[in-house]
């Protein structure tokens, strides 16, 4: 099981900003080991409650919420990895357990007692959330990420592109699930997620960018049709 703790910042950028500022950090950031030109793929299958309560908490802009997932970089993947991210005030905590592909489309069919075949407690908490909750698969997202790392307080940062979803294919693992966009292919979601405070150098580089903060989500935007999320 893993655990991060952490600040995050979101950008809006246009295409052409991602491709000058990307340029422009890899000149003294390192860059995530699965950047290609482009960046890589990720796809996520989120779940919720029948009533939606993630979503519009999230919309509702509550201090402390949460939101499950699981995510996978390509449909022949032999493992998912489990996420919980939770909002606290600031400070983003995320959890994440790796299950098995059985596993994971056991999860997909509602059959959370296979979490319990895992040791870690953050399993079992899970399992505990999404049977008393009735969590149940709602959308899969997925986008071109292109991401940079700097070792200090762990500061990470994504450009998210090219974000398309479905709400009725919920075989994440199929290599043609019917992905459509869900948001302009000419924007870009840059994200600031360190852990403390920023060192001098990212946070000057940052600045340099002039946005105003936005609170995009992509598993918001994966629900657009159904839920008529409006962006």
């Amino acid at each position: 099981m893993n655990e991060v703790m952490r600040n995050e910042r979101k950008f809006l950028l246009s295409l052409e900003e991602f491709y000058r500022f990307s340029g422009y950090f890899s000149k003294f950031m390192i860059e995530d080991p699965h950047n290609g030109w482009d960046g890589y793929t990720v796809r996520s299958l989120y779940f919720d409650t029948p009533w939606e309560r993630d979503f519009y908490e999230k919309e509702d802009g509550l201090e402390v919420r949460r939101k499950i997932r699981l995510r996978i970089y390509h449909p022949e993947d032999k493992f998912a990895v489990l996420e919980m991210k939770q909002k606290q005030g600031t400070n983003q905590r995320k959890r994440s357990l790796q299950i098995s592909r059985e596993d994971a489309k056991k999860l997909v069919q509602g059959r959370y007692e296979a979490l319990l075949a895992y040791p870690q407690e953050f399993a079992a908490e899970c399992f505990g959330v999404m049977q008393m909750h009735a969590y149940r698969p709602k959308s899969i997202v997925e986008y071109h990420r292109k991401a940079f790392i700097a070792k200090e307080n762990r500061i990470r940062l994504t450009f998210d592109h090219h974000i398309v979803a479905s709400e009725t294919n919920m075989d994440m693992f199929d290599e043609n699930p019917g992905l459509n966009p869900v948001w302009d292919p000419y924007l870009v979601v840059f994200e600031v997620k360190y852990n403390g405070f920023l060192l001098s150098y990212i946070r000057d580089a940052i600045h340099q960018i002039q946005k105003s903060e936005t609170s995009v989500g992509k598993y918001c935007l994966g629900r657009s049709v159904s839920l008529h999320y409006l962006f």
